[in-house]
C-alpha cells in the first residue's frame, strides 16, 4: 500500500470472517423480517383470535358473494379454495411467505449474486472500477454487504407489517400469490374502516369479500398470474449494487437541524439508499410494461367489483368511492412497494385503469373486457393502456 493511500478498515481477516458468518444467513434475513413484521402489524399490542361468531357471519356472507361473482364474471372459486378470517399478524406471516420470491430476487440483485444482463454489465463494470480506487466507497461497499441482509429484512418486515394494519385482504395490492389456495379477510381492518365511514359492517364485509374473490379469480388464470409474477420478478431483480448511492445521500443530507431522528428519516424515506441499490436500465424498460399490465388488471377488477356489489348492496352504496380514496391516499407504504417491486396504485394509475376499461366497454361491452383474461398476451401494452381501441384492434387481428 502506498504511503499516502488511506487504509481500508474492513480489509482485515477478522472482518472477513465476521462477514462470512453474516452472509451465511443469505442475502435477506427472514427471521428479522418476520419479527419486524409482527411488531409493526400488532403495534406492540397482543392480538386476540377472531371472534367465532364474527367468523361464522363472514363465512355466510362469503357464500353469497361467491354465487354472484361466479354468475356475473364467470370466474369460479374452486371448493378447494378456503376462506381464512384472520388477524393482522397472520396476514403478515402469509404475505411474507407469498412475496418471498419477489424479495429474494431483490436481495440477490443488490447482493451481487443475480445474473447480470449485457446492458447492465457495462454500466456496472465502469462504476465498480471507479469504486475500487476510492477508499471511502470501498469501505461503504463492504459495510453495505455486511448490513444489507439485516437492513433488507427490517425494511421488508416493516413494509409488510405496516400494510397489515390497513389491508382488507390479500389483494389490496394486485400481486399474485403462491400457493393460490385461499381467500383471506383481515376482519378487524374491514370493521374498523366500516365504523370510520359509518358503513354497516356486513355491507363493508360483502364489498371486501367480493373484491378478494374477483381478484383471486383473476390471478387464478395461470397466464395472468405467471405474466405478472415474471414482470415483478424482473423489476425486483433489476436493482444493481452501488455503494456510491449511500455516499451521495449522506453528503446531501441537511445536518443544520441537528436532529438525529430527522436525519435517519431522511435516509429511510428511500429504502434503496441504505440498501445501496441503484435502479437499472433494465428496470426502466420493464416498469412501463408492468404498469400497463397492472392497470388493465385493476380496471377489470374494479369494474366487476362495482357491478357485483351494486347488485347486492344497491347502486347508491358509497363503499367503492370510499375505498378508492383510501387506496390512493396511503402513499408512504405504496411508494416503498413501488420502489422495491415496481407496483404502486397512484391516483394516476387508477384513473388510467378506469379510462381504459370505460373505453373498452364503450366499444365492445363486457365481452371486450372479458378478452383481458382470454389468453396469454392479452394484457395491454404501454401504448394500448391509453388507447383501448388500439388494444381491441390488436386482439381482433390476433384472434
Amino acid at each position: 500500500m502506498a504511503e499516502d493511500e488511506a487504509p481500508n478498515p474492513f480489509d482485515n481477516p477478522l472482518f472477513a470472517q465476521f462477514q462470512r458468518a453474516m452472509s451465511a444467513q443469505g442475502p435477506l434475513q427472514w427471521d428479522v423480517a418476520r419479527q419486524t413484521a409482527l411488531m409493526a402489524a400488532t403495534e406492540g399490542v397482543t392480538e386476540h383470535n377472531v371472534d367465532p361468531q364474527r367468523r361464522i357471519a363472514v363465512e355466510s356472507l362469503a357464500n353469497v358473494a361467491r354465487m354472484h361473482v361466479a354468475e356475473m364474471t364467470g370466474l369460479a372459486t374452486p371448493a378447494a379454495v378456503r376462506l381464512d378470517v384472520v388477524g393482522r399478524a397472520t396476514w403478515a406471516n402469509l404475505t411474507l411467505q407469498a412475496w418471498k420470491p419477489y424479495f429474494d430476487a431483490l436481495a440477490q440483485a443488490i447482493g451481487g449474486t443475480a445474473t447480470s444482463t449485457a446492458d447492465n454489465t457495462a454500466e456496472n463494470t465502469a462504476a465498480s472500477e471507479a469504486d475500487v480506487s476510492d477508499p471511502m466507497l470501498a469501505m461503504l461497499a463492504n459495510m453495505s454487504k455486511l448490513i444489507a441482509p439485516s437492513m433488507l429484512g427490517m425494511s421488508v418486515g416493516t413494509l409488510v407489517g405496516r400494510l397489515a394494519t390497513n389491508t382488507f385482504g390479500q389483494f389490496d395490492l394486485p400481486l399474485p400469490r403462491d400457493p393460490h389456495d385461499r381467500v383471506v379477510i383481515v376482519i378487524s381492518n374491514v370493521d374498523g374502516f366500516a365504523d370510520e365511514w359509518s358503513i354497516p359492517r356486513d355491507d363493508m364485509t360483502m364489498w371486501a369479500l367480493t373484491h378478494e374473490l374477483i381478484s383471486h379469480g383473476v390471478f387464478g388464470v395461470a397466464h395472468v398470474r405467471q405474466t405478472v409474477q415474471q414482470l415483478v420478478g424482473q423489476f425486483a431483480g433489476g436493482f444493481r449494487p452501488n455503494p456510491g448511492v449511500l455516499s451521495e445521500s449522506i453528503s446531501s443530507l441537511d445536518i443544520s437541524s441537528g436532529d438525529p431522528m430527522k436525519l435517519l428519516n431522511s435516509l429511510l424515506s428511500d429504502p434503496t439508499v441504505l440498501l445501496g441499490a441503484q435502479r437499472s436500465a433494465a428496470q426502466e424498460r420493464v416498469a412501463p410494461i408492468l404498469d400497463a399490465a397492472i392497470a388493465g388488471i385493476v380496471g377489470y377488477i374494479d369494474h366487476y367489483v362495482d357491478r357485483v356489489t351494486a347488485r347486492i348492496l344497491g347502486q347508491a352504496s358509497p363503499i367503492g368511492e370510499a375505498v378508492r380514496r383510501r387506496r390512493v391516499a396511503q402513499s408512504g407504504d405504496r411508494v416503498f412497494v413501488e420502489r422495491l417491486l415496481g407496483v404502486d396504485l397512484t391516483s394516476e394509475q387508477v384513473e388510467r385503469a378506469q379510462q381504459f376499461t370505460a373505453g373498452v366497454l364503450e366499444r365492445a361491452g363486457d365481452e371486450g373486457v372479458a378478452l383481458l383474461l382470454a389468453k396469454h398476451g392479452n394484457l395491454p401494452t404501454p401504448s394500448e393502456i391509453v388507447a383501448p381501441g388500439l388494444w381491441l384492434a390488436r386482439l381482433e387481428t390476433s384472434n
